[in-house]
């Protein structure tokens, strides 16, 4: 079995640690990286397609959570012990992964893109959803596929003193009375590179009113953007530790090979011109049909045509 590869960092301004390890799970995937913070751990894993499918316009990517009973120590109380459909918290998580990760694969990137992350424990105090951005994003760095990363996420918690705390626990997230989830990407290599945020989740507790009421500061303008700034200092840091990672990684394995792919481009003005000159008033012609099968064979001929003439 592959020796781990495995980085640690403690969090600024916490007790807790950041650890990336790699080179031991899931090893026929493109990448696959077990992040952890506290005793919650999850392994996120990373593959592509070789090929783009035909009638592909968009970039597909897929982002999976898989929560599992067993990760807090419990067995699915159904008759067949099987686990349950995914949670809505979960559907949010995946959204919340493929937001910042989305605009950092190449403009025209159409291979199939898979994130998997399964979590393997859930301690009852750390979250795993910003974990998980984290996780995917050093699984990404280390897979061969074209990204633009690495990616960095931190959730900051404003508590009743007026502070912001990193990477909160869910009671000192409940405590709290506004929190935010900024995540973004390094602007150079540098250790110490500026930050651009790509992605800001925001809302207020479900406390907040009645912490308000008690004389809680409230978040304004200035308050926030006061977060989003500090929250830049935790995104650098697992930023580098992604960073070191590769490097380790490399030093390892070799050079990461980037995977073959094709880079489609929209159409050019001119191109558009080109189409609409030839085929504006066939297809029109076909669409004035009001029979179904009718209209579909005329739109397949004019089509034909038109690839014909051009």
């Amino acid at each position: 079995m592959t020796d781990a590869m495995r980085v640690s960092s403690p969090i600024t301004g916490t007790d807790k640690t950041l650890t990336f390890e790699t080179g031991k799970l899931a090893q026929l995937a493109d990448g696959a990286v077990t992040a952890r913070i506290g005793d919650t751990v999850l392994l996120a894993t990373v593959a592509a397609n070789r090929s783009v499918r035909d009638g592909i316009d968009f970039f597909p990517l897929t982002v999976d959570i898989e929560e599992r009973a067993y990760a807090a120590g419990k067995i699915p109380g159904a008759y067949f012990r099987r686990e349950g459909k995914p949670s809505d918290q979960a559907v949010l998580i995946c959204r919340l992964i493929d937001r910042p990760l989305r605009p950092s694969f190449p403009k025209g990137f159409r291979n199939e893109v898979q994130v998997v992350g399964t979590v393997f424990s859930a301690d009852q105090e750390n979250p795993h959803d910003v974990l998980a951005i984290n996780a995917a994003s050093a699984a990404l760095m280390i897979s061969g596929i074209p990204f633009d990363g690495p990616v960095g996420a931190v959730r900051l918690a404003y508590s009743t003193d007026g502070v912001w705390m990193p990477h909160p626990t869910f009671a000192e997230g409940d405590a709290s009375t506004f929190e935010i989830v900024v995540a973004g990407r390094a602007l150079s290599d540098s250790v110490e590179t500026d930050i651009a945020i790509m992605m800001v989740e925001a809302g207020g507790t479900e406390g907040s009113f009645e912490m308000y009421a008690d004389g809680a500061p409230k978040v304004d303008e200035d308050v926030l953007a006061d977060g989003l700034e500090k929250a830049k200092l935790w995104i650098r840091e697992s930023i580098n530790l992604q960073r070191e990672m590769v490097k380790m990684y490399v030093a390892e394995r070799g050079p990461i090979e980037t995977i073959p792919y094709t880079v489609f481009r929209d159409y050019e003005d001119d191109v558009m011109a080109r189409v609409e000159a030839v085929g504006a008033s066939k297809i029109g012609e076909a669409n004035q049909l009001t029979s179904k099968a009718p209209r579909a064979e005329a739109l397949s001929a004019a089509t034909a045509e038109i690839v014909a003439e051009l």
